[in-house]
C-alpha cells in the first residue's frame, strides 16, 4: 500500500472509499484510480448492471474490494443506506467522493418543471443527503474526507443551462457552509473539485429541449485528469481544486468584465457547445431515470489532434 493510502487512513489498512456516480464518467475514472491504490471500494449509482461491470473492472485493477450499492442520492433513505452499508461492511469510511449529477439544456422558460427540479435536487439535495450521512460517520471516527465534484458552472452563468447553473451554484454554497461547519474537527475535511469541459457521456445523456446537439466546451479534459485531481485533493488535503486551463480566465471575465462576458457567452456557447444538428429531438435524457446503455468512462469527443483523452 502506498504512503498516500496510509495518510488517508492513518494506519496500515487500505482506505475505504465510497464513490457516487461510479458507473460513468468522472466517478468511474475515480473508482479506477483508487482501485489502482488497493482501496476497498463502495460503488454507487442508479445503474445496477453497470455498477457490477465497474466493480469487476476495479477488482481486476487492484481494488481490495468492490461492493455495489444501487443508490439514488436524491432520496434521503437511499443516500443513508449507502453510507450505512459501507460502515457495516468495513467498519469505517475514509473517503467519500460524491460525483453523481445530471444535466439539462434548455431556456428556463422552456425547460419542463420536472426536469429543472430533478437536476437541482440531484445536486443540492443529493449533496445534502450524502453529506449528512457521511459527516455523522466522520464525526464518530474523528476523521474522514468528503470530496464533491462541483463545476466551473458553479462559479459562472451560461444561457440555456439554467438548471445546471442553479444546481451547481447551490451545491457550491452548500459546500462552503459545510467547510465552515466542520472546522471544529481538524481531521475532517470537505472539499470541492470543479472541472470545466470533460470528455464524458453526460452531455449526450443530458435532458435537452434546445434543438441543438450538446458537447463539452473546449478545452476538453479527460475524466482521468479529474480523477487525478481528486486523488491529489485527498493526498494534499486541499479544500478547493479547479480542473481546466481556461477556468481562471473564464471566471475572471464573468466577475470583472460582466458586459463583455454577457455579450460573448451566448454566441460562444452556440459555437462551441450547443451546435445545430438535424434531428435533435427534445429528450429527458437520464435526468428522470438512468440510461445504462449510454454510460461509459469516456464520451465521444476526442482530444487535440483527434487523439482520445487519457
Amino acid at each position: 500500500m502506498s504512503a498516500d493510502a496510509r495518510a488517508v487512513t492513518g494506519d496500515a489498512q487500505p482506505p475505504v472509499v465510497v464513490v457516487t456516480g461510479a458507473s460513468s464518467g468522472i466517478g468511474l475514472s475515480t473508482a479506477r484510480a483508487f482501485a489502482a491504490r488497493g482501496a476497498r471500494l463502495v460503488l454507487a449509482s442508479r445503474s445496477a448492471d453497470r455498477l457490477a461491470a465497474v466493480a469487476a473492472q476495479c477488482l481486476a485493477e487492484g481494488a481490495g474490494g468492490a461492493l455495489v450499492v444501487v443508490t439514488d442520492v436524491a432520496e434521503e433513505r437511499s443516500a443513508q443506506n449507502l453510507i450505512d452499508t459501507a460502515v457495516a461492511a468495513h467498519g469505517r469510511v475514509d473517503v467519500v467522493v460524491h460525483s453523481a449529477t445530471v444535466m439539462a439544456y434548455g431556456a428556463i422558460e422552456e425547460l419542463p418543471p420536472e426536469i429543472f427540479t430533478a437536476v437541482v435536487d440531484t445536486a443540492i439535495q443529493g449533496t445534502f443527503f450524502v453529506a449528512r450521512a457521511t459527516l455523522g460517520v466522520f464525526r464518530s471516527q474523528r476523521r474522514g474526507h468528503l470530496v464533491v465534484v462541483n463545476s466551473l458552472l458553479g462559479a459562472i452563468a451560461a444561457p440555456e443551462m439554467g438548471a445546471y447553473v442553479v444546481a451547481k451554484w447551490g451545491q457550491a454554497g452548500l459546500l462552503r457552509v459545510l467547510q465552515l461547519e466542520t472546522r471544529d474537527e481538524r481531521e475532517i475535511l470537505v472539499s470541492s473539485v470543479s472541472p470545466g469541459g470533460v470528455n464524458t457521456p453526460i452531455y449526450s445523456q443530458a435532458a435537452n429541449v434546445t434543438g441543438r446537439s450538446a458537447r463539452p466546451p473546449a478545452p476538453v479534459d479527460s475524466p482521468e485528469k479529474v480523477a487525478r485531481a481528486i486523488l491529489s485533493c485527498v493526498d494534499r488535503r486541499r479544500a478547493r481544486v479547479s480542473v481546466g486551463p481556461a477556468n481562471p480566465l473564464i471566471v475572471a471575465g464573468f466577475r470583472l468584465l460582466p458586459k463583455v462576458y454577457d455579450a460573448l457567452v451566448t454566441p460562444l456557447l452556440h459555437l462551441a457547445s450547443l451546435t445545430r444538428q438535424p434531428g435533435t429531438e427534445p429528450s429527458a435524457g437520464n435526468v428522470l431515470q438512468p440510461l445504462p446503455g449510454g454510460e461509459a468512462e469516456h464520451g465521444r469527443w476526442p482530444g487535440p489532434l483527434g487523439v482520445p483523452h487519457r
